[in-house]
């Protein structure tokens, strides 16, 4: 898998050290508004321990807001917002950025996953393609972070590894502490289906 070389092992591109990063933390309850996680912080990846790995989110549910064909209302868990990546490798001084627009949010508590397509990468590989994110809410100590391409999303085909696709708002737990900044999860409920979403959904789903 292409993006930001896995985040194991840097490729080309050397770029500056990321400046540090100083984010909102704290769980913020909205249970008639609209779920957002916000925030910008530094985390601690077990198999890249000297590494600088740094997310910046700002994301915020659009509920019903991007109608696909056979689902012509959208989705609940619609979004819209910015994901930001970069990855720096002192031992290698290289680094890796990207940016992604976000597609899905959905919320639970100080919990939360989203996901997003790149937009920009210096590895034209990566445009397009979704990835998974999951964040708990906090700062140092109790902010953490989780991202699809590091540790899962992995699937056997006549027994090799392969990489899927990540569906929408699909992340894994949030493996990653926090160690500078942090993210603030505003939760808020699942919206009521609009008038004959229930019907597109299952013709969608005889197809």
């Amino acid at each position: 898998m292409a993006v930001l070389a896995a985040l194991t092992g840097l490729t080309p591109a050397a770029s500056a050290a990321p400046s540090g990063a100083v984010g909102v933390v704290g769980v913020v309850k909205a249970p008639a508004g609209l779920g957002r996680v916000s925030g910008q912080a530094r985390v601690f990846y077990a198999y890249s321990p000297h590494d600088d790995i740094r997310f910046s989110v700002d994301a915020k549910a659009a509920p019903f807001s991007r109608p696909v064909d056979g689902l012509p209302q959208g989705m609940p868990t619609d979004a819209r917002g910015t994901v930001t990546i970069s990855h720096w490798s002192p031992e290698k001084k290289q680094g890796r950025r990207a940016e992604a627009a976000v597609d899905c949010l959905a919320t639970g508590g100080d919990m939360a996953t989203l996901s997003a397509v790149v937009t920009k990468s210096e590895d034209p590989a990566e445009i397009g393609e979704r990835l998974g994110f999951s964040v708990r809410s906090g700062g140092p100590g109790t902010g953490r972070f989780g991202f699809s391409w590091a540790v899962s999303n992995v699937d056997v085909v006549d027994g090799k590894a392969v990489f899927p696709h990540v569906g929408t708002c699909m992340a894994p737990a949030p493996f990653a502490s926090v160690t500078k900044g942090g993210f603030k999860v505003t939760h808020a409920e699942l919206p009521p289906l609009p008038a004959g979403w229930g019907k597109q959904a299952d013709e969608a789903g005889a197809r």
